[in-house]
C-alpha cells in the first residue's frame, strides 16, 4: 500500500474513524496494528524482519536500563546496532559486493563459489533501521528513558506514515506523543489534510509528470544530444524535491491528522545560498540523523586536528551518506562530490563572510540569486550522478552536455503540465520565503479563498496528474 494508491485513500479515512471512536487509552494499538496492515500489505515476507528489529530494539534497549555496568551497556548497545544492521547490509550491499567480484573474476578467467545474486531490498528497511539506531543511542547516551511496554516501541519503529521513506524520527519526540494522544481536534484533522494535499499535488502533477521526461532521457542517454542532457538535468533535482517532498507532506499530514506531530523534511532548499545551507533545508530529518550520530561522533575523534578535522568528518559523513543511498559507484561519486563541496565550503567559509560583509552582500538581491542559481548547478552536477546508471553513463552525460549541441527532445505536453505544477510550488516557496506567505491561497484568513485554493489543488491533481508513476523515487533506499 502507498500513499498514492486506492487502497490508501480507503484505509485512512475508514483509520481515522476508528482511529477517534476508539477509547483513547486503545489507540495507540489501533496505531499499531494499521502500521502492521500497511506494511503487511507491501512486503508480508520483509514483515517478519521488521517485527525482528522491533524486538531485538526493545530488548537490548531494557537491558542498557537495567544495568549498571558500563562495559554491559556499550556490548548492549554496539550488539543490537550490529544485529539491526545486518539485514540491511545484507540486501542492500551483498548482492552487489558479490556480483561486483564475479564480474571482476571472471574477466580476469578466475572462478567465483557464487552466482551472481538479486534481491529484493525490504522496502523501508534504511529508515526503521535509522529508527532503531537512533533509540538504540538515546537510550545509551540517557537522553531517553527505554520504553517498558513493547506495543509502544514497536508503534515508534514501525509507524506507518513514516516507515517507507521517513521523515527519520526521534524517540524523544515521538514516543511522549504515542503514550499520551490527543483528543479528537478537528484543526487537527484539516491541517493534516491541507498538507496531504499539497503533498499529493507535488508528487502526481509536478514529480510524475517531470519523471515521465526525466527518466525517458536517463534511460537513452546515447540517443539524446547534450541540450536535452542538459534540460533533463536540470529537471532531475526538482522531480527528486517534489517527490520525496511530496511523501513526507503526505507522511506528516496522515499523522497529524490523527493529532500526532512529525518533524518537517524540507525548508524550500533550492532557495540556499550555499551548499551547507542547502544541506539545512533538504531531507533535514537524514541530515540532522547524520549530524548527530556520525558526523559529531566523527568530528569529536578528530578533534585534535582542528580545522582540517572538521573537514575530514564532514568529508566522511557524506561519503556514508552515498553508501546509505546505494551500493554503486554512482552513489559514492555523489557522496564524494558533496564532501568535496562542504569541504571547500568549510575553508573558505571566513573568507566569504568577510567579503559579504565588507560589500553589503546579504541584502543584495543580485548577488542572492546569484548565490542561489550556483548552488542550485552545483547540486544538479552531483544529481547526474544520482540518476545515471552508472558512472560511465554519468561521464557521457557530462561529454555530451559540453560537445553536443542542437535542438532539445520535447514532449510539449508533459513539460507544460510539469512546468505548471513546478512554477506553482516554487511561487509558494518564494511566498512563504520572503513574503511570509502573504500570497498564499491555503493560508489566507478569508474561508472563501482557501477553499478555492482547495479546490483548485484537488481539480489540479485529478486533472494534470499522472495515476500510473509508480512508487515513491526514495523507496529503493
Amino acid at each position: 500500500m502507498i500513499f498514492t494508491s486506492l487502497n490508501f485513500l480507503l484505509f485512512f479515512p475508514v483509520l481515522v474513524v476508528l482511529y477517534y471512536v476508539t477509547p483513547i487509552n486503545t489507540r495507540r494499538y489501533i496505531l499499531l496494528l494499521a502500521s502492521i496492515l500497511f506494511y503487511l500489505n507491501i512486503s508480508p515476507l520483509y514483515l517478519l524482519l521488521l517485527m525482528g528489529v522491533c524486538t531485538s530494539t526493545y530488548a537490548f534497549t531494557r537491558a542498557i536500563a537495567k544495568t549498571e555496568d558500563e562495559n554491559k551497556k556499550q556490548w548492549y548497545k554496539t550488539g543490537n546496532i550490529i544485529l539491526i544492521l545486518l539485514p540491511l547490509l545484507f540486501f542492500k550491499y551483498f548482492s552487489a559486493i558479490n556480483n561486483g567480484l564475479l564480474e571482476i573474476l571472471t574477466q580476469n578467467g578466475l572462478r567465483w563459489p557464487l552466482p551472481k545474486l538479486e534481491y529484493l531490498l525490504p522496502v523501508g528497511i534504511s529508515y526503521y533501521t535509522f529508527v532503531a539506531i537512533g533509540y538504540t543511542i538515546d537510550v545509551y547516551n540517557e537522553e531517553v528513558e527505554a520504553e517498558k511496554d513493547f506495543g509502544i516501541v514497536a508503534l515508534f519503529v514501525s509507524f506507518f506514515p513514516l516507515i517507507l521513506s521517513g521523515p527519520i524520527e526521534r524517540a524523544g519526540n515521538m514516543i511522549p506523543q504515542f503514550k499520551k494522544l490527543p483528543e479528537l481536534n478537528y484543526s487537527n484533522i484539516t491541517a493534516g489534510l491541507k498538507l496531504m494535499l499539497w503533498g499529493f499535488f507535488m508528487k502526481l502533477v509536478v514529480a510524475d509528470r517531470l519523471g515521465i521526461y526525466v527518466n525517458m532521457v536517463f534511460n537513452n542517454v546515447p540517443n539524446h544530444n547534450g541540450v536535452t542532457l542538459f534540460l533533463a538535468s536540470c529537471l532531475y533535482p526538482f522531480q527528486v524535491y517534489n517527490d520525496l517532498g511530496g511523501y513526507s507532506l503526505i507522511a506528516i499530514g496522515t499523522a497529524k491528522a490523527m493529532g500526532i506531530d512529525v518533524i518537517h523534511n524540507f525548508k524550500r532548499p533550492f532557495l540556499a545560498t550555499s551548499m551547507a545551507e542547502l544541506w539545512r533545508r533538504w531531507h533535514i530529518s537524514l541530515i540532522t540523523w547524520m549530524t548527530d550520530y556520525v558526523y559529531t561522533p566523527l568530528a569529536f575523534s578528530f578533534r585534535k586536528f582542528k580545522l582540517q578535522g572538521t573537514i575530514m568528518a564532514l568529508f566522511l559523513t557524506f561519503l556514508i551518506s552515498g553508501i546509505w543511498h546505494g551500493a554503486t559507484w554512482t552513489f559514492v561519486a555523489w557522496g564524494v562530490i558533496q564532501g568535496i563541496y562542504l569541504s571547500i565550503e568549510a575553508l573558505t567559509q571566513k573568507q566569504k563572510t568577510a567579503f559579504e560583509q565588507k560589500y553589503n552582500l546579504k541584502s543584495n538581491w543580485i548577488y542572492l540569486i546569484f548565490s542561489m542559481l550556483t548552488t542550485y548547478f552545483l547540486f544538479t552536477i552531483s544529481q547526474i550522478f544520482a540518476g545515471s546508471a552508472n558512472v560511465p553513463t554519468a561521464l557521457l552525460v557530462f561529454k555530451k552536455i559540453a560537445t553536443q549541441h542542437g535542438m532539445p527532445y520535447l514532449d510539449l505536453t508533459t513539460l507544460f503540465f510539469a512546468l505548471f505544477g513546478l512554477a506553482v510550488v516554487l511561487a509558494k516557496d518564494i511566498s512563504e520565503e520572503f513574503f511570509q506567505n502573504k500570497f498564499g491561497l491555503l493560508s489566507s484568513s478569508s474561508f472563501a479563498v482557501r477553499c478555492t485554493g482547495y479546490l483548485l489543488l484537488a481539480f489540479s491533481i485529478i486533472l494534470f496528474g499522472v495515476f500510473t508513476g509508480g512508487s515513491f523515487i526514495y523507496f529503493q533506499f
